[in-house]
């Protein structure tokens, strides 16, 4: 008699290491045919060997620490996310979710924060053509209402608010972006410069409280 067993592992979780993916460049918002890479950061003390998960809504799953999109397509546009696996001993936590949208060449394109923005924090909107360059006559757009139109293609929110989040979008010469969603975190005092600098991490480095 033949007896068959499986053995399930369970691989515990680094709950105290910070994992970070980063975009670049530094926006959600490409047109197909670009380059984009997301790089998944760990923050550990001491050096380890990691292989890297990825969580994409396409059939490409690397182990490195970098995806890259070599040409863009509307087929990547999704959700992206990674952790690491610690020489198969531990998993860390999974990283924050980076939200990708390629859009058509034709199109406009409405540039807004990657991350969830600070109460209070000044925040610009921008509306550009493929060349990322600033489109004149623009109408800005916030959950479908006409909030600005104008020579200019940037809008400025002086101080973001709980009443400023949801969807925006910008239309030049009859054409429509698509929306991109803003949304806004309320941070103690104690720990707003620290948790700012997480949340609006531009410059493509990733910072660890």
């Amino acid at each position: 008699m033949w007896v068959l067993s499986w053995n399930l592992i369970f691989l515990p979780q680094s709950r105290n290491i910070h994992v970070c993916l980063i975009l670049q460049p530094n926006w959600s918002q490409i047109y197909s045919g670009e380059k984009v890479t997301l790089r998944c950061e760990i923050k550990e003390g001491r050096r380890t060997q990691w292989t890297y998960e990825w969580r994409t809504t396409n059939r490409n799953f690397p182990t490195s620490s970098e995806y890259r999109i070599n040409s863009a397509t509307e087929a990547d546009s999704g959700e992206y996310s990674c952790r690491g696996n610690r020489e198969g001993f531990s998993l860390t936590p999974w990283s924050n979710v980076m939200n990708l949208t390629v859009y058509d060449y034709s199109d406009p394109l409405l540039l807004s924060p990657v991350h969830p923005v600070t109460e209070g924090d000044p925040v610009t909107l921008s509306c550009r053509d493929k060349k990322k360059q600033l489109l004149p006559n623009v109408f800005f757009y916030h959950n479908d209402k006409l909030l600005d139109s104008g020579s200019r293609g940037e809008l400025n929110i002086s101080a973001v608010s709980k009443s400023d989040e949801g969807f925006y979008m910008c239309k030049h010469s009859g054409k429509d972006s698509l929306q991109s969603w803003i949304k806004s975190v309320v941070i103690s005092i104690s720990h707003r410069l620290v948790a700012a600098k997480i949340f609006l991490s531009h410059k493509g480095a990733c910072v660890f409280s």
